[in-house]
């Protein structure tokens, strides 16, 4: 019963799980089609665990190639389901492509969990499926609102769906509401990889202060919040990775109350963006190059999280701080710089 499939596995946050997953005592097994990732990261994981993870390139849209994973491997105790695409900006000008990837994907998996009776499923999903809250922090019982973009919009439809079909299987999941993943492992061997123009703020930050991009753009700072930009809840992406492995232990525990329980994951602080760049410019002592634009579309003012759910019953706890998170997603910056050489030899190339 220890054997986990991760899907988006050489991504940033399934990356970090499978690491979390290994030093916990699991086996896992990773898909990606790297078609906005790179096997970079499985590298990184083996230096950290001494484990080399085996990634299927499977695109999960195809039905037949999600399925041969679990005909090959029958005893899969769980799945974390990351793969999804997850720029809000992109889904705005691409609704399609994402309504398509982020929804027919988890479709093929949820046939496989009912053919192949898998126990326990975990779902990559995000504070976004609260819209623009009337009140923050938001807890699990906040109302879900319309979604601000179409990415927003697959993962509402993508929770609905989960908590559809495990009413009628024998399964249990767990939907991870989480807020804004930064940072990267404290060892600088793995971390975030945007595939061409960074679309979130820290590596938007980091990319800047390397000189990878010329400057950035705060998008708007007139919003009603203390200094104008808007405030979001950063969370390391190390804490969000283990409590994906906590929430997965609450399932083979039998501890979950409900076939489908929701956690939020964030720190419960809401940062503004110019307070996130002025902490980064403070553990960096590097004075970023950064422009004033409109906002942008499909963004919310404010959004910070209640995550005392998630602390009590998961008996997850905050490891670290905004500088902290500042300081690491910094140290891979400059990682990525020193194996410039081995990220264009696989073709992952920023600009």
């Amino acid at each position: 019963m220890n054997k986990i499939l991760i899907t988006g596995g050489c991504g940033y946050i399934g990356s970090h799980t499978i690491v979390d997953l290994i030093e916990n005592g699991y086996e896992v097994l990773s898909v990606d089609d790297n078609s906005r990732s790179t096997n970079y990261l499985l590298d990184g994981i083996e230096k950290i665990t001494g484990k080399k993870v085996k990634n299927y390139k499977v695109d999960l849209k195809d039905y037949n190639d999600t399925r041969a994973i679990f005909e090959e491997n029958e005893d899969i105790a769980g799945i974390i389901h990351f793969a999804a695409y997850k720029a809000v900006g992109e889904s705005v000008q691409e609704p399609l492509m994402y309504y398509e990837n982020n929804l027919l994907s988890l479709i093929n998996l949820l046939k496989c969990v009912q053919e192949f009776e898998v126990p326990h499923f975990v779902f990559s999903s995000s504070c976004t499926v609260y819209g623009s809250p009337d009140t923050i922090p938001v807890t699990e019982g906040s109302p879900i609102k319309k979604a601000e973009s179409p990415y927003g919009s697959t993962k509402q439809m993508g929770e609905e769906m989960i908590m559809n079909v495990v009413k009628v299987i024998d399964a249990k999941a767990i939907l991870l509401r989480y807020f804004n993943p930064v940072g990267s492992h404290p060892s600088g061997l793995i971390g975030e990889l945007p595939l061409g123009k960074p679309a979130n703020l820290v590596p938007a930050i980091t990319q800047t202060a390397i000189g990878k991009i010329p400057s950035m753009q705060v998008w708007g700072t007139d919003y009603d919040t203390r200094d104008g930009s808007c405030i979001r809840d950063y969370i390391h992406v190390s804490d969000i990775a283990h409590a994906h492995t906590l929430a997965l232990q609450y399932l083979i525990k039998n501890r979950n109350k409900t076939n489908c329980d929701i956690f939020n994951l964030g720190t419960g602080n809401g940062v503004t963006v110019l307070e996130a760049i002025k902490a980064f410019e403070e553990v960096s002592g590097t004075k970023l190059n950064y422009k004033v634009g409109p906002p942008r579309e499909g963004d919310v003012v404010a959004i910070y999280a209640n995550n005392n759910l998630a602390r009590t019953s998961l008996n997850w706890e905050i490891r670290y701080n905004l500088k902290e998170m500042m300081k690491t997603a910094w140290a891979w910056e400059l990682r990525i710089k020193q194996d410039e050489q081995i990220l264009k030899n696989q073709q992952y190339l920023y600009n």
